[in-house]
């Protein structure tokens, strides 16, 4: 009988966590795992339509009141506890997606399984509910997978073995990308645009993103929103936005946007919201594009400067817009760090990522690309 891993993860959407987890999925299908899937029922993200996974679904949504989203959300855990319950008599592992499903990790703990925890969340709110989410992590986990080593250092638990494991793309995507920069040599980004890719948070560097546009009118800039239309208009109605700026809702596709794009910008702020990995920088990368990027957090783990980008404060406005206007008009720099974030790609392989989550040496472990 195939070992059977049952993977939990609250919100399915086009987010980082969910993408990870999609690729970890496929990784633990081709090593021949028989694989279950409890997730958000009625939306689409990452983690649809998986060829070969079995599904169970939980009523949750993000609320904008904070009272109801706590209901919803402890709801959500309820309903997993009980879900989990049904493998009681099996030999499963609990794959906890993020701190956020203590319930499938307390069901685990109630059954004596296995329970993995992979962790990609530091800039958690509030703090009450972030200090019982590690609590249960440090008592029910047998092992926790950190996304950086950042993170393995700022959230370790104290009970718990652990280790990092970078992020890494599908060779699928990576596969594209490649194909993308061969075909394309004589009209690779021939026109300079900026693309960011966030949630629809201030945090997130939306405003500032828009005041960088505003300042540099010459250039182009597109901002791709994890969110659909109608927030994304609710969000900028008292925004008069420059004609150079395109905003776009949530993708499932953004391999156009990079192949359009020259540069890759990450404007979170450090002082509220630290990123623990960047995949958007990662997939940037791919397409040979320089990154800006904070300077704390698991940026700092991708993103050199003036090798493949900048580590700039998204409070150092001024810098910002000077150093993208220089990347811009100086195509010497850009190749150079164009060649710098491809080369910089080779550090983040799929293959390597499968093995270190499988526990296995990259030698022996044969996958399929997802």
């Amino acid at each position: 009988m195939m070992p059977k891993v049952i993977f939990v993860h609250l919100l399915n959407d086009y987010s980082g966590s969910p993408l990870v987890l999609s690729n970890v999925v496929r990784g633990h299908l081709a090593a021949n795992y028989s694989c279950e899937i409890i997730t958000s029922k009625g939306t689409e993200g990452f983690l649809s339509k998986i060829d070969g996974v079995g599904y169970s679904n939980i009523q949750y949504r993000w609320h904008p009141n904070p009272y109801l989203r706590l209901i919803l959300y402890l709801w959500s855990q309820l309903m997993i506890f009980v879900k989990l319950l049904r493998y009681r008599q099996q030999d499963i592992t609990i794959y906890c997606n993020t701190l956020l499903p203590f319930g499938a990790a307390l069901a685990g703990r109630v059954m004596g399984k296995r329970v993995v925890y992979h962790i990609h969340e530091h800039s958690l709110r509030p703090l009450l509910l972030k200090r019982w989410l590690r609590w249960v992590a440090n008592s029910c986990a047998s092992e926790v997978i950190f996304v950086s080593d950042f993170l393995a250092k700022e959230e370790s638990l104290p009970r718990v073995p652990s280790r990092t494991v970078h992020n890494a793309l599908a060779d699928t995507f990576q596969a594209q990308a490649e194909h993308y920069r061969q075909s394309h040599p004589a009209t690779f980004r021939k026109q300079f645009i900026a693309l960011m890719l966030c949630s629809l948070k201030d945090y997130k560097g939306v405003r500032e993103f828009v005041s960088i546009a505003k300042a540099l009118p010459n250039l182009s800039f597109e901002l791709v929103i994890n969110a659909i239309q109608e927030d994304i208009d609710t969000y900028f109605k008292d925004e008069i936005l420059p004609n150079n700026l395109t905003i776009f809702p949530r993708q499932n596709n953004v391999h156009p946007f990079f192949q359009r794009a020259s540069l890759v910008l990450n404007l979170s702020h450090p002082e509220q919201w630290v990123e623990t990995f960047g995949m958007t920088l990662l997939e940037g990368m791919c397409y040979g594009l320089p990154c800006i990027a904070p300077p704390v957090g698991g940026p700092v783990e991708i993103v050199q400067n003036n090798v493949n980008g900048y580590l700039i404060d998204v409070r150092e406005l001024a810098a910002l817009i000077q150093t993208i206007e220089k990347v811009a008009n100086d195509p010497n720099l850009y190749r150079q760090l164009s060649r710098g974030a491809v080369e910089t790609t080779a550090r983040f392989s799929y293959q390597k990522m499968i093995a270190a989550v499988l526990n296995q040496p990259s030698s022996v472990v044969t996958l399929e690309s997802a």
